[in-house]
């Protein structure tokens, strides 16, 4: 019995199984720094747009184009024309106001449409909103479409339910026609009656890298050590 437990041991203690143990330990050692580093690397990225951000936020308006990209999100941006209320469109929305809806309605102006999110409004005020009939001039900011729908919940055109503010399906739901990849939160300027309330955008950047590299290079250094204590073990059972 005892030979047996020797000769089991010896095996576990083989040069073969350190180097094996050794190569995963030095691979896990790899790549928790490389995460780590990647980790930085968004860190930087992600400081790069919050500064980006914050000075769109602040710059003055521009025209509203045409046409935008992922990179002219909250853009402030200037549009004039006449509402198309008839067309309007209730996207269901959970702000710091409570449950209701996203007021979403065709601006039809001299060159192309947008749509406008012209701001919250609860369910009871869904029908006696403010709906300017004359032209108008919107400030907001450009957001990109937000395809498909919601967290588990699709958007029904038909049923005209909406869990996004997905530009094309409520273009093509509500027969606009050609109409800008894009939809503009409307700011916090003041609607005849209150409502709809603009200005409810939500600008914040989650920014955890830091704590995410120091976590990766923390296990990097904790594998580290390991692999001390067993190269140690495995030249003190050599030598014996």
């Amino acid at each position: 019995m005892t030979d047996a437990g020797t000769s089991g041991e010896r095996r576990g203690r083989s040069p073969l199984g350190l180097a094996i143990l050794s190569a995963i330990g030095i691979a896990l050692i790899a790549g928790f720094v490389s995460l780590g580093v990647w980790q930085l690397q968004r860190r930087v990225w992600k400081l790069d747009l919050i500064a980006r951000v914050e000075a769109r936020l602040h710059a003055s308006p521009v025209a509203a184009p045409p046409v935008a990209d992922a990179d002219d999100t909250y853009r402030r941006v200037t549009a004039r024309g006449v509402f198309r209320n008839d067309r309007e469109t209730f996207v269901q929305a959970v702000t710091e106001r409570g449950p209701g809806y996203w007021v979403l309605t065709p601006l039809v102006g001299p060159q192309f449409t947008v749509l406008v999110n012209r701001g919250f409004v609860p369910a009871e005020k869904r029908a006696v909103h403010d709906r300017p009939t004359y032209p108008v001039s919107v400030t907001g900011l450009i957001r990109m479409t937000e395809p498909k729908g919601g967290f588990l919940r699709s958007n029904d055109p038909v049923q005209d339910r909406w869990y996004s503010r997905d530009v094309a399906a409520i273009a093509a739901a509500k027969r606009l026609g050609p109409v800008a990849p894009y939809f503009i939160d409307a700011d916090a300027t003041a609607n005849p009656g209150g409502y709809p309330v603009g200005g409810l955008t939500v600008v914040t950047f989650r920014n955890s890298h830091l704590s995410y590299a120091l976590t990766w290079f923390g296990l990097a250094i904790l594998t580290g050590v390991g692999l001390v204590i067993l190269w140690r073990g495995g030249r003190d059972r050599s030598s014996e």
